[in-house]
Protein backbone atom coordinates (compact mmCIF):
# COMPACT_ATOMS: atom_id res chain seq x y z
CA UNK A 1 0.00 0.00 0.00
CA UNK A 2 1.36 3.40 -0.90
CA UNK A 3 1.95 5.78 2.00
CA UNK A 4 -0.29 8.77 2.31
CA UNK A 5 2.40 11.18 1.24
CA UNK A 6 3.25 9.15 -1.84
CA UNK A 7 -0.40 9.06 -2.82
CA UNK A 8 -0.77 12.79 -2.33
CA UNK A 9 2.43 13.48 -4.20
CA UNK A 10 1.32 11.37 -7.17
CA UNK A 11 -2.10 13.03 -7.28
CA UNK A 12 -0.61 16.51 -7.15
CA UNK A 13 2.06 15.64 -9.69
CA UNK A 14 -0.60 14.46 -12.14
CA UNK A 15 -2.49 17.68 -11.65
CA UNK A 16 0.58 19.92 -11.81
CA UNK A 17 3.32 17.86 -13.49
CA UNK A 18 5.51 20.76 -14.51
CA UNK A 19 5.64 22.44 -11.13
CA UNK A 20 5.53 19.79 -8.44
CA UNK A 21 7.57 16.83 -9.62
CA UNK A 22 10.92 18.45 -8.75
CA UNK A 23 9.79 19.52 -5.25
CA UNK A 24 10.00 16.04 -3.65
CA UNK A 25 13.47 14.51 -3.28
CA UNK A 26 13.32 10.88 -2.18
CA UNK A 27 16.63 9.98 -0.55
CA UNK A 28 16.48 6.49 -2.06
CA UNK A 29 16.77 8.10 -5.48
CA UNK A 30 20.14 9.44 -4.30
CA UNK A 31 21.48 6.07 -3.13
CA UNK A 32 20.17 5.73 0.44
CA UNK A 33 19.57 2.10 1.40
CA UNK A 34 17.57 2.38 4.64
CA UNK A 35 18.90 -1.02 5.70
CA UNK A 36 20.52 0.15 8.95
CA UNK A 37 23.92 -1.16 7.85
CA UNK A 38 25.23 1.11 5.13
CA UNK A 39 25.99 4.74 5.99
CA UNK A 40 23.27 6.80 4.30
CA UNK A 41 24.24 10.33 5.35
CA UNK A 42 26.05 11.02 2.07
CA UNK A 43 22.93 10.13 0.08
CA UNK A 44 20.74 12.29 2.34
CA UNK A 45 23.18 15.18 2.03
CA UNK A 46 23.14 14.83 -1.75
CA UNK A 47 19.35 15.00 -1.75
CA UNK A 48 19.49 18.13 0.41
CA UNK A 49 22.03 19.72 -1.94
CA UNK A 50 19.89 18.95 -4.97
CA UNK A 51 16.82 20.46 -3.36
CA UNK A 52 18.73 23.56 -2.26
CA UNK A 53 20.17 24.04 -5.71
CA UNK A 54 16.63 24.21 -7.08
CA UNK A 55 15.48 26.77 -4.52
CA UNK A 56 14.31 24.32 -1.87
CA UNK A 57 11.86 21.49 -1.44
CA UNK A 58 10.96 18.41 0.59
CA UNK A 59 13.64 15.80 1.21
CA UNK A 60 11.58 12.67 1.77
CA UNK A 61 12.82 9.79 3.93
CA UNK A 62 10.59 6.72 3.49
CA UNK A 63 10.27 3.88 5.98
CA UNK A 64 13.59 2.24 6.84
CA UNK A 65 16.56 2.59 9.14
CA UNK A 66 19.21 5.05 7.95
CA UNK A 67 22.60 4.82 9.64
CA UNK A 68 24.16 8.28 9.45
CA UNK A 69 26.90 10.64 10.42
CA UNK A 70 26.46 14.40 10.01
CA UNK A 71 23.51 15.57 7.95
CA UNK A 72 24.03 19.15 6.76
CA UNK A 73 20.78 21.10 6.59
CA UNK A 74 20.11 23.86 4.07
CA UNK A 75 17.76 26.82 3.72
CA UNK A 76 14.22 26.28 2.42
CA UNK A 77 14.39 22.53 3.04
CA UNK A 78 11.74 20.35 4.64
CA UNK A 79 13.30 17.11 5.93
CA UNK A 80 10.32 14.74 6.20
CA UNK A 81 10.67 11.43 8.06
CA UNK A 82 7.85 9.09 7.12
CA UNK A 83 6.16 6.77 9.59
CA UNK A 84 8.59 3.88 10.11
CA UNK A 85 11.62 5.96 9.09
CA UNK A 86 14.44 6.14 11.65
CA UNK A 87 17.65 8.12 11.29
CA UNK A 88 20.23 6.48 13.53
CA UNK A 89 23.42 8.20 14.65
CA UNK A 90 26.09 5.59 13.97
CA UNK A 91 29.18 5.10 16.14
CA UNK A 92 32.27 6.76 14.64
CA UNK A 93 35.20 4.66 13.49
CA UNK A 94 38.91 5.41 13.19
CA UNK A 95 38.41 6.50 9.60
CA UNK A 96 35.04 8.25 9.55
CA UNK A 97 32.50 9.97 11.75
CA UNK A 98 30.81 13.29 12.38
CA UNK A 99 31.89 16.70 11.14
CA UNK A 100 34.57 18.26 13.35
CA UNK A 101 33.69 20.86 15.93
CA UNK A 102 34.39 24.27 14.43
CA UNK A 103 36.67 26.77 16.25
CA UNK A 104 35.03 29.14 18.72
CA UNK A 105 37.25 31.74 20.45
CA UNK A 106 34.54 32.27 23.08
CA UNK A 107 34.26 28.70 24.33
CA UNK A 108 35.75 29.46 27.75
CA UNK A 109 32.47 31.10 28.77
CA UNK A 110 30.36 27.96 28.37
CA UNK A 111 31.04 24.26 28.15
CA UNK A 112 32.20 22.48 24.99
CA UNK A 113 28.76 21.25 24.02
CA UNK A 114 27.29 24.76 23.96
CA UNK A 115 30.21 26.19 21.97
CA UNK A 116 30.09 24.06 18.80
CA UNK A 117 27.40 22.97 16.35
CA UNK A 118 28.91 21.02 13.45
CA UNK A 119 29.79 17.95 15.53
CA UNK A 120 26.16 16.81 15.42
CA UNK A 121 23.90 14.33 13.70
CA UNK A 122 22.04 17.22 12.01
CA UNK A 123 23.27 20.78 11.92
CA UNK A 124 22.69 24.12 10.23
CA UNK A 125 24.36 27.53 10.53
CA UNK A 126 22.97 30.78 9.11
CA UNK A 127 19.94 29.11 7.53
CA UNK A 128 16.35 30.21 7.02
CA UNK A 129 13.03 28.48 6.39
CA UNK A 130 13.93 25.00 7.66
CA UNK A 131 11.47 22.30 8.75
CA UNK A 132 12.20 18.87 10.20
CA UNK A 133 9.09 16.80 10.76
CA UNK A 134 7.89 13.30 11.48
CA UNK A 135 6.15 11.09 12.30
CA UNK A 136 9.50 9.27 12.04
CA UNK A 137 12.26 8.88 14.62
CA UNK A 138 15.73 10.24 15.30
CA UNK A 139 17.86 7.84 17.36
CA UNK A 140 21.22 9.10 18.62
CA UNK A 141 22.76 5.81 19.72
CA UNK A 142 26.27 6.75 18.49
CA UNK A 143 26.34 10.22 20.08
CA UNK A 144 28.29 10.86 23.26
CA UNK A 145 26.56 12.66 26.10
CA UNK A 146 29.77 14.53 26.96
CA UNK A 147 31.78 17.24 25.26
CA UNK A 148 34.52 15.56 23.25
CA UNK A 149 37.31 17.05 21.16
CA UNK A 150 38.17 13.73 19.53
CA UNK A 151 37.87 13.83 15.72
CA UNK A 152 34.74 12.24 14.36
CA UNK A 153 32.79 12.25 17.63
CA UNK A 154 29.29 13.75 17.66
CA UNK A 155 27.41 14.85 20.76
CA UNK A 156 24.11 16.44 19.65
CA UNK A 157 21.13 15.26 17.63
CA UNK A 158 20.12 18.63 16.12
CA UNK A 159 22.21 21.82 16.31
CA UNK A 160 21.21 25.17 14.86
CA UNK A 161 23.12 28.43 15.01
CA UNK A 162 21.97 31.89 13.86
CA UNK A 163 19.03 30.57 11.86
CA UNK A 164 15.54 31.94 11.41
CA UNK A 165 12.10 30.54 10.66
CA UNK A 166 12.67 26.98 11.88
CA UNK A 167 10.00 24.39 12.65
CA UNK A 168 10.43 21.00 14.34
CA UNK A 169 7.26 18.96 14.48
CA UNK A 170 5.86 15.45 15.15
CA UNK A 171 9.19 13.71 15.76
CA UNK A 172 10.26 11.05 18.23
CA UNK A 173 13.84 11.51 19.48
CA UNK A 174 15.68 8.92 21.58
CA UNK A 175 19.13 8.81 23.23
CA UNK A 176 20.28 12.11 21.78
CA UNK A 177 23.65 12.72 23.47
CA UNK A 178 24.46 16.03 25.14
CA UNK A 179 21.45 17.74 23.54
CA UNK A 180 18.44 16.55 21.63
CA UNK A 181 18.28 20.12 20.34
CA UNK A 182 20.78 22.95 20.71
CA UNK A 183 19.34 26.13 19.19
CA UNK A 184 21.66 29.14 19.54
CA UNK A 185 20.72 32.52 18.12
CA UNK A 186 17.65 31.10 16.35
CA UNK A 187 14.77 33.53 15.80
CA UNK A 188 11.22 32.43 14.99
CA UNK A 189 11.50 28.86 16.26
CA UNK A 190 8.52 26.51 16.57
CA UNK A 191 8.79 23.16 18.38
CA UNK A 192 5.53 21.23 18.35
CA UNK A 193 4.49 17.71 19.35
CA UNK A 194 7.95 16.21 19.88
CA UNK A 195 8.43 13.14 22.06
CA UNK A 196 11.98 13.13 23.42
CA UNK A 197 13.51 10.47 25.69
CA UNK A 198 17.18 11.17 26.14
CA UNK A 199 20.34 10.80 28.21
CA UNK A 200 21.23 14.49 28.78
CA UNK A 201 19.42 17.74 27.92
CA UNK A 202 16.25 17.79 25.89
CA UNK A 203 15.85 21.28 24.39
CA UNK A 204 18.50 23.96 25.00
CA UNK A 205 17.10 27.26 23.72
CA UNK A 206 20.04 29.67 23.83
CA UNK A 207 20.02 33.35 22.78
CA UNK A 208 16.81 32.84 20.79
CA UNK A 209 13.92 35.20 20.07
CA UNK A 210 10.28 34.38 19.41
CA UNK A 211 10.11 30.72 20.37
CA UNK A 212 7.01 28.54 20.69
CA UNK A 213 7.33 25.16 22.44
CA UNK A 214 4.00 23.33 22.56
CA UNK A 215 2.62 19.87 23.29
CA UNK A 216 6.00 18.20 23.81
CA UNK A 217 6.92 15.30 26.12
CA UNK A 218 10.53 15.32 27.28
CA UNK A 219 12.02 12.67 29.57
CA UNK A 220 15.54 13.63 30.64
CA UNK A 221 16.51 11.95 33.94
CA UNK A 222 20.17 12.95 33.65
CA UNK A 223 19.77 16.64 32.80
CA UNK A 224 17.22 19.35 32.11
CA UNK A 225 14.22 18.61 29.89
CA UNK A 226 13.46 22.10 28.57
CA UNK A 227 15.95 24.81 29.43
CA UNK A 228 16.32 28.42 28.32
CA UNK A 229 19.86 29.77 28.24
CA UNK A 230 21.65 32.94 27.17
CA UNK A 231 25.33 32.02 26.84
CA UNK A 232 28.20 33.95 25.28
CA UNK A 233 28.71 31.28 22.60
CA UNK A 234 27.94 33.76 19.79
CA UNK A 235 30.67 36.10 21.00
CA UNK A 236 28.16 38.75 22.06
CA UNK A 237 25.45 39.29 24.63
CA UNK A 238 22.05 38.22 23.36
CA UNK A 239 18.89 37.72 25.40
CA UNK A 240 16.52 34.82 25.09
CA UNK A 241 13.17 36.55 24.78
CA UNK A 242 9.54 36.25 23.73
CA UNK A 243 9.27 32.54 24.58
CA UNK A 244 6.21 30.46 25.39
CA UNK A 245 6.33 26.91 26.75
CA UNK A 246 2.87 25.41 26.97
CA UNK A 247 1.06 22.09 27.31
CA UNK A 248 4.28 20.13 27.86
CA UNK A 249 5.18 17.12 30.00
CA UNK A 250 8.66 16.85 31.55
CA UNK A 251 9.96 13.97 33.63
CA UNK A 252 12.87 12.02 35.07
CA UNK A 253 11.83 8.42 34.48
CA UNK A 254 14.65 6.00 33.65
CA UNK A 255 16.22 6.65 30.27
CA UNK A 256 14.11 5.62 27.28
CA UNK A 257 11.24 4.24 29.41
CA UNK A 258 8.89 7.06 28.54
CA UNK A 259 9.24 6.30 24.83
CA UNK A 260 8.35 2.64 25.32
CA UNK A 261 5.74 3.50 28.01
CA UNK A 262 7.31 1.19 30.60
CA UNK A 263 7.82 4.16 33.00
CA UNK A 264 10.65 2.62 35.04
CA UNK A 265 12.20 4.14 38.17
CA UNK A 266 15.24 2.02 38.98
CA UNK A 267 17.85 4.79 38.50
CA UNK A 268 17.40 7.29 41.35
CA UNK A 269 20.25 9.66 40.52
CA UNK A 270 21.52 11.86 37.73
CA UNK A 271 25.32 11.92 37.30
CA UNK A 272 25.56 14.94 39.65
CA UNK A 273 23.98 12.79 42.40
CA UNK A 274 21.23 15.34 42.95
CA UNK A 275 18.31 13.10 42.11
CA UNK A 276 16.48 12.87 38.83
CA UNK A 277 16.57 16.03 36.70
CA UNK A 278 14.04 16.32 33.87
CA UNK A 279 12.63 19.77 34.70
CA UNK A 280 11.89 23.10 33.03
CA UNK A 281 14.58 25.65 33.87
CA UNK A 282 15.65 29.18 32.99
CA UNK A 283 19.50 29.37 33.27
CA UNK A 284 22.24 28.32 34.07
CA UNK A 285 24.25 29.89 31.21
CA UNK A 286 23.13 33.49 31.64
CA UNK A 287 25.59 35.99 30.20
CA UNK A 288 22.59 37.41 28.37
CA UNK A 289 19.17 37.80 29.91
CA UNK A 290 15.67 36.34 29.76
CA UNK A 291 12.78 38.63 28.87
CA UNK A 292 9.08 38.06 28.22
CA UNK A 293 8.84 34.36 29.10
CA UNK A 294 5.52 32.54 29.64
CA UNK A 295 5.35 28.95 30.92
CA UNK A 296 1.86 27.49 31.24
CA UNK A 297 -0.17 24.28 31.49
CA UNK A 298 2.81 22.00 32.06
CA UNK A 299 3.27 18.78 34.04
CA UNK A 300 6.41 17.77 35.98
CA UNK A 301 6.82 14.18 37.25
CA UNK A 302 9.62 12.36 39.10
CA UNK A 303 12.07 15.22 38.55
CA UNK A 304 13.43 18.45 40.01
CA UNK A 305 11.21 21.48 40.41
CA UNK A 306 10.88 24.74 38.52
CA UNK A 307 14.16 26.71 38.48
CA UNK A 308 14.74 30.32 37.41
CA UNK A 309 18.40 31.30 37.60
CA UNK A 310 20.72 34.11 36.56
CA UNK A 311 24.32 33.69 37.68
CA UNK A 312 26.50 35.14 34.87
CA UNK A 313 25.20 38.71 34.63
CA UNK A 314 21.91 38.32 32.76
CA UNK A 315 18.74 40.24 33.53
CA UNK A 316 15.63 38.14 34.13
CA UNK A 317 12.50 40.22 33.59
CA UNK A 318 8.81 39.68 32.95
CA UNK A 319 8.42 35.95 33.51
CA UNK A 320 4.98 34.41 34.04
CA UNK A 321 4.50 30.79 35.17
CA UNK A 322 0.95 29.48 35.56
CA UNK A 323 -1.09 26.28 35.75
CA UNK A 324 1.70 23.90 36.67
CA UNK A 325 1.25 20.53 38.35
CA UNK A 326 4.18 18.57 39.81
CA UNK A 327 4.44 15.14 41.44
CA UNK A 328 7.35 13.41 43.17
CA UNK A 329 9.79 16.36 43.17
CA UNK A 330 13.31 15.55 44.37
CA UNK A 331 14.40 19.07 45.41
CA UNK A 332 12.78 22.52 45.73
CA UNK A 333 9.40 22.89 44.07
CA UNK A 334 10.27 26.54 43.27
CA UNK A 335 13.87 27.79 43.10
CA UNK A 336 14.73 31.40 42.21
CA UNK A 337 18.44 32.17 42.30
CA UNK A 338 20.33 35.35 41.45
CA UNK A 339 24.03 34.46 41.82
CA UNK A 340 27.43 35.76 40.83
CA UNK A 341 29.28 32.87 39.22
CA UNK A 342 30.13 35.36 36.43
CA UNK A 343 31.22 33.01 33.67
CA UNK A 344 31.17 35.98 31.28
CA UNK A 345 33.70 38.44 29.82
CA UNK A 346 35.60 40.38 32.46
CA UNK A 347 33.77 43.44 33.72
CA UNK A 348 30.27 42.01 33.28
CA UNK A 349 28.16 43.21 36.23
CA UNK A 350 26.01 40.96 38.40
CA UNK A 351 22.58 40.48 36.85
CA UNK A 352 19.07 41.10 38.14
CA UNK A 353 15.75 39.30 38.57
CA UNK A 354 12.47 41.19 38.71
CA UNK A 355 8.80 41.11 37.75
CA UNK A 356 8.24 37.37 38.19
CA UNK A 357 4.71 35.99 38.52
CA UNK A 358 4.11 32.37 39.57
CA UNK A 359 0.52 31.24 40.04
CA UNK A 360 -1.74 28.20 40.16
CA UNK A 361 0.92 25.65 41.03
CA UNK A 362 0.18 22.29 42.64
CA UNK A 363 3.23 20.32 43.81
CA UNK A 364 2.79 16.92 45.49
CA UNK A 365 5.37 14.75 47.31
CA UNK A 366 8.14 17.36 47.44
CA UNK A 367 11.49 16.80 49.18
CA UNK A 368 11.46 18.88 52.39
CA UNK A 369 15.18 19.49 52.80
CA UNK A 370 15.20 22.56 50.59
CA UNK A 371 11.57 23.79 50.92
CA UNK A 372 11.26 26.46 48.20
CA UNK A 373 13.98 29.08 47.85
CA UNK A 374 14.21 32.69 46.68
CA UNK A 375 17.79 33.89 47.10
CA UNK A 376 19.93 36.66 45.69
CA UNK A 377 23.42 37.58 46.89
CA UNK A 378 24.59 40.43 49.13
CA UNK A 379 24.00 43.73 47.38
CA UNK A 380 21.87 42.18 44.63
CA UNK A 381 18.28 41.37 45.50
CA UNK A 382 15.60 39.46 43.67
CA UNK A 383 12.68 41.86 43.50
CA UNK A 384 9.01 42.19 42.61
CA UNK A 385 7.93 38.54 42.75
CA UNK A 386 4.34 37.41 43.27
CA UNK A 387 3.42 33.85 44.19
CA UNK A 388 -0.30 33.18 44.27
CA UNK A 389 -2.61 30.19 44.44
CA UNK A 390 0.21 27.80 45.30
CA UNK A 391 -0.29 24.37 46.93
CA UNK A 392 2.79 22.42 48.04
CA UNK A 393 2.57 18.99 49.68
CA UNK A 394 5.93 18.34 51.36
CA UNK A 395 7.24 15.07 52.78
CA UNK A 396 8.15 16.80 56.06
CA UNK A 397 9.82 14.94 58.90
CA UNK A 398 12.49 17.55 59.74
CA UNK A 399 13.32 19.65 62.81
CA UNK A 400 15.13 22.97 63.36
CA UNK A 401 18.28 21.11 64.46
CA UNK A 402 18.42 19.48 61.00
CA UNK A 403 19.21 22.96 59.64
CA UNK A 404 21.42 24.18 62.47
CA UNK A 405 24.37 25.19 60.26
CA UNK A 406 24.41 28.72 58.81
CA UNK A 407 23.10 28.85 55.26
CA UNK A 408 26.13 29.56 53.04
CA UNK A 409 26.02 32.38 50.51
CA UNK A 410 27.69 30.17 47.85
CA UNK A 411 27.72 33.20 45.52
CA UNK A 412 29.88 31.63 42.82
CA UNK A 413 28.68 28.04 42.94
CA UNK A 414 26.67 26.25 40.30
CA UNK A 415 23.04 26.92 41.25
CA UNK A 416 21.10 24.00 42.68
CA UNK A 417 19.00 23.98 45.87
CA UNK A 418 21.44 21.66 47.66
CA UNK A 419 24.11 24.41 47.55
CA UNK A 420 22.48 25.78 50.73
CA UNK A 421 22.20 22.48 52.58
CA UNK A 422 19.03 21.76 54.52
CA UNK A 423 17.38 25.16 54.88
CA UNK A 424 15.82 26.40 58.15
CA UNK A 425 12.32 26.93 56.68
CA UNK A 426 9.77 24.27 55.87
CA UNK A 427 7.83 26.44 53.39
CA UNK A 428 9.97 29.19 51.83
CA UNK A 429 13.49 30.41 52.56
CA UNK A 430 13.81 34.01 51.30
CA UNK A 431 17.13 35.88 51.34
CA UNK A 432 18.42 39.03 49.62
CA UNK A 433 15.01 39.84 48.24
CA UNK A 434 12.48 42.65 48.33
CA UNK A 435 8.87 43.21 47.37
CA UNK A 436 7.91 39.53 47.46
CA UNK A 437 4.18 38.81 47.75
CA UNK A 438 2.65 35.52 48.88
CA UNK A 439 -1.09 35.23 48.26
CA UNK A 440 -3.20 32.12 48.95
CA UNK A 441 -0.29 29.75 49.53
CA UNK A 442 -1.08 26.41 51.15
CA UNK A 443 1.39 23.93 52.63
CA UNK A 444 0.77 20.40 53.83
CA UNK A 445 3.25 17.94 55.33
CA UNK A 446 3.08 14.15 55.18
CA UNK A 447 5.17 13.96 58.39
CA UNK A 448 5.35 16.64 61.10
CA UNK A 449 7.95 19.34 60.39
CA UNK A 450 8.74 21.67 63.29
CA UNK A 451 10.79 24.22 61.36
CA UNK A 452 9.26 27.68 60.86
CA UNK A 453 7.07 28.02 57.78
CA UNK A 454 9.03 31.01 56.44
CA UNK A 455 12.55 32.14 57.21
CA UNK A 456 13.75 35.44 55.78
CA UNK A 457 17.17 37.05 55.73
CA UNK A 458 17.90 40.51 54.31
CA UNK A 459 14.38 40.63 52.89
CA UNK A 460 12.21 43.76 52.72
CA UNK A 461 8.68 44.50 51.62
CA UNK A 462 7.38 40.95 52.02
CA UNK A 463 3.60 40.63 52.06
CA UNK A 464 1.58 37.61 53.18
CA UNK A 465 -2.12 36.97 52.63
CA UNK A 466 -4.09 33.78 53.16
CA UNK A 467 -1.21 31.50 54.10
CA UNK A 468 -2.15 28.05 55.42
CA UNK A 469 -0.20 25.14 56.89
CA UNK A 470 -1.92 21.76 57.23
CA UNK A 471 -5.27 23.46 56.79
CA UNK A 472 -4.74 26.04 59.52
CA UNK A 473 -4.18 29.77 58.91
CA UNK A 474 -0.55 30.71 59.46
CA UNK A 475 0.33 33.62 61.72
CA UNK A 476 3.43 35.72 62.07
CA UNK A 477 4.89 33.36 64.67
CA UNK A 478 5.50 31.06 61.69
CA UNK A 479 7.76 33.67 60.05
CA UNK A 480 11.31 34.00 61.34
CA UNK A 481 13.37 37.01 60.31
CA UNK A 482 17.00 36.10 60.88
CA UNK A 483 18.70 39.37 59.91
CA UNK A 484 18.35 42.53 57.88
CA UNK A 485 21.69 43.86 56.77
Amino acid sequence: MKTLIATLTMALALAFPATLAADIYNVKDFGATGDGKHIDSEAINNAIKAAAANGGGTVYIPAGTYACYSIRLASRIHLLLEQGATIVAEFPTDSTGYDPAEPNPHNRYQDFGHSHWQNSLMWGIGLEDVTISGPGTIHGKGLTREGSRRPGVGNKAISLKECRNVTLRDLTMIQCGHFALLATGVDNLTIDNLKVDTNRDGFDIDCCKNVRITSCSVNAPWDDAIVLKASYALGRFKDTENVTISNCFVSGYDRYTMADASWQLYEPQAPDHGGRTGRIKIGTESSGGFKNIAISNCVFEHCRGLAIESVDGGQVEDVVVSNITMRHIVNAAIFLRLGSRMRSPEGTPVGSMRRIRISHVNAYDVDSRYSSIISGVPGHCIEDVTLSDINVYHRGGLRPEDAANPVPEAEREYPEPWMFGTVPAKGFYVRHARDIKFDNVNFRFAQPDSRPLFVTDDAEGLRFRDIFADGEPANYSNITKTSNN
